[in-house]
């Protein structure tokens, strides 16, 4: 039986940190729990895929598109001095496993070279079977990508470049 106090906790944080859903599973003790947010203010639900191999669990939210850290170039081969200007990276907001697309089947959600806005999902971090939808945040064209489609990432790792407009 899973801890009340656990389930309290759970509910908590994914109140604090906009986690919109939840499930976690006691294959011991037969028990399943999935915890789910209302709508909160027209976004679309979260979809849910089977947890892959070599998942991470969550970790602490960021806000994408702020300026990384020179030091910290993925293996996408960004400047060793810097990003160009106008140039952003976008950071993983959690642990997770990134992907392109919303599925194996479907197409990535952006390519290089393609317009951006505030709006658009430009990929996906996977944390406790939960696909948390990354979006732009900013106006601009998808420069590079620095992360390999199904590779685990870090909370605050550079995702992806964006030159903004």
């Amino acid at each position: 039986m899973l801890d009340p106090k656990l389930i309290r906790r759970l509910a908590r944080i994914m109140s604090g940190e906009g986690v919109t859903e939840l499930e976690i599973e006691d294959k011991e003790a037969g028990t399943r729990l999935c915890l789910k947010r209302g709508d909160l203010g027209g976004t679309p639900p979260t979809q849910v895929y089977p947890m892959m191999q070599g998942s991470m669990p969550m970790g602490a939210p960021a806000l994408a598109g702020t300026p990384m850290d020179p030091g910290a170039a993925g293996a996408g081969g960004a400047a060793e001095g810097g990003l160009p200007p106008g140039v952003v990276a976008v950071e993983s907001p959690m642990v997770g496993t990134f992907y392109r697309s919303p599925s194996p089947e479907s197409d990535p959600f952006v390519e290089v070279g393609a317009s951006v806005d505030e709006e658009r999902v430009i990929c996906i971090v996977e944390a406790m079977k939960v696909m948390n939808e990354i979006k732009a945040e900013m106006k601009g064209e998808v420069v590079e990508f620095l992360v390999e489609n199904g590779e685990p990432v870090e909370y605050g790792q550079p995702l992806l470049l964006v030159k903004k407009r």
